[in-house]
This record gives C-alpha cells, structure tokens and sequence, in this order.
C-alpha cells in the first residue's frame, strides 16, 4: 500500500502544521506541529537531534541525516530506518529539551497523533517504532530504570498490536517485572493517523489511588494504581517526577531480535508524526 506521506519530501516551502487539538478541563502547556520546510531538522529550541544512543543491543546508528530523520514539508516529522548496500542500518530519534512534571491534584497527559509505514508488508522484524518519557533523573545520574520510564507507544516487528509500559525500581524484577516491563496493550490500526497518549492523574491525595492510564484514541485501554506498584518513591519516579518525551524508530534489540534480510527500510518502515503535546489541568 502506497501511503500519500511517501510523497511529503517532494513538497516544496513551508506547510503550516496542524496543532494538538483541544482537550476538555485540560491546557495545552507545551506542544510542536512539525511546521518547516522539507528536508529541514526539527526545531532545535524544542528537540534534541541524537545520534550517540547504544542501548537494547539494538543494530542501529541513529543519524542526523535528513534521509533518516526530517520535516516533511507537509506539517509531519519523519523517521526513515535505512539499510545501506553492506547492511548497516541508521534511523531517527529525538528527545524534548523541556521536561514535564505532573502538578499535584493535577492530571497531566502526553499524547502524539502518530502514522506508521506500510503494516501490510510481508516483513518488519526488528522494526521497533516508540513514543515515550523518560524520567529527567537519567540526565542527571539516576541509573535506568530507577529514573522510571514510560512508554507511551511501542510497536515491534510490524505486529498490528500497540503497547504502553512501564519501567521502574530495580533493573530485575521489583514492581514493573524488570525488564521486561509492566505492559499493556491494544490492537493496533494498521492504517491513518491515530492519536497515542499517557495521562498521570494525581487528583487523589492518596498515592496509592492515582492512576497512569494508556489511551489510543482518547480511549484508554489500560490503567496502572499506585498501590499496585505498592512503592511510595517508586511511585513517585513514575508519576510524580519530571518526564521528558522521545520519538524514535529503533532497528534490532532485545525486546524486537535482529532484523533480516527481508526487513523492509525506507519510507515503508518509517514512523510519521503530525504533533506531539503535554497537556495539564
């Protein structure tokens, strides 16, 4: 199936993106549309571009390179894992410079409207799209995953099933099953754009009855509670720390294996994001 977003790089000048929608009883506080002219890097006052991450024994080298990584020219950022002719992979990966901190008695929800290449190609193993937060701690000393993490949106291998995780406490076992994580998951929409979020709600002044909810399409389709990690700070590096968010396509790892020599690369493999948003109430 030929996506129109295949077409996005040939679009010439500037293309007015299109804004995180509204939310009822929330406020938009930090948000990018991917406005710019094709072939242009994101904005650099918002993301950081990476291009030295070696983690999850994945086989890519993530690149600044517009090939891998670039404004569409059409409102919408692409990520684009390639194979070069001697089989080395290079794909895309940014990260917010800002963080985002859920207030007390406040909800905070972190949501992408999110395109994924062609799902109805014969083979994507290895091909690992994600949307996620990672606690802010990581930047400054705290080991993975005592930092906390939260994967808003991960896909493996081309599998028409979207997961939302969480990774926590000690890197064997403890309250998220290190590490593998604590997931949920849904089936995915192989087609179009769909919206992906998280939403931490710290209205109750009882830790152990807040909530971290999943939802695709505004329709949440998994819950964890405080008392079910049944760890105040452990909690509280999830729910109550700052985040900051991280798109990227990763090739191989621990959790997809090593793609082959039928994975698809190019634009059927890639992740397309129209917007991304942190909302607050």
């Amino acid at each position: 199936m030929l996506f129109q977003s295949t077409l996005l790089p040939l679009l010439p000048g500037l293309v007015a993106g299109i804004a995180a929608p509204a939310m009822p009883g929330m406020k938009i506080v930090w948000s990018d549309d991917f406005e710019g002219s094709a072939g242009s890097s994101p904005n650099g006052d918002l993301w950081n571009v990476m291009d030295a991450i070696d983690t999850n024994g994945e086989v890519q080298t993530y690149s600044t390179a517009n090939t891998n990584l670039q404004i569409s020219g059409g409102g919408t950022v692409q990520f684009v894992p390639r194979r070069s002719q001697s089989g080395h992979w290079t794909s895309g990966r940014i990260e917010t410079k800002a963080s985002f901190t859920p207030d007390a008695g406040k909800i905070m929800t972190l949501k992408a409207n999110i395109l994924l290449g062609d799902n109805a190609a014969a083979n994507k193993q290895g091909m690992w799209p994600a949307f996620w937060a990672l606690g802010d701690a990581v930047r400054h000393g705290t080991e993975w995953p005592a930092c906390g993490e939260v994967d808003i949106f991960e896909q493996v291998n081309g599998a028409a099933t979207g997961y939302g995780t969480l990774h926590c406490g000690s890197d064997s076992g403890g309250p998220c099953n290190e590490p593998t994580g604590r997931a949920g998951s849904v089936a995915l929409p192989t087609e179009d754009f769909h919206t992906w979020g998280v939403t931490i709600d710290l209205t109750n002044p009882d830790w152990t009855a807040q909530t971290i909810s999943w939802q695709l399409d505004d329709a949440t389709y998994s819950t964890v509670t405080g008392a079910e990690i049944g760890d105040a700070p452990i909690w509280s590096s999830l729910a109550h720390s700052p985040l900051y968010m991280i798109l990227n396509v990763a090739v191989g790892g621990d959790w997809p294996g090593a793609p082959n020599a039928a994975t698809l690369d190019g634009y059927g493999a890639m992740m397309e994001v129209q917007w991304v948003a942190a909302y607050s109430s």
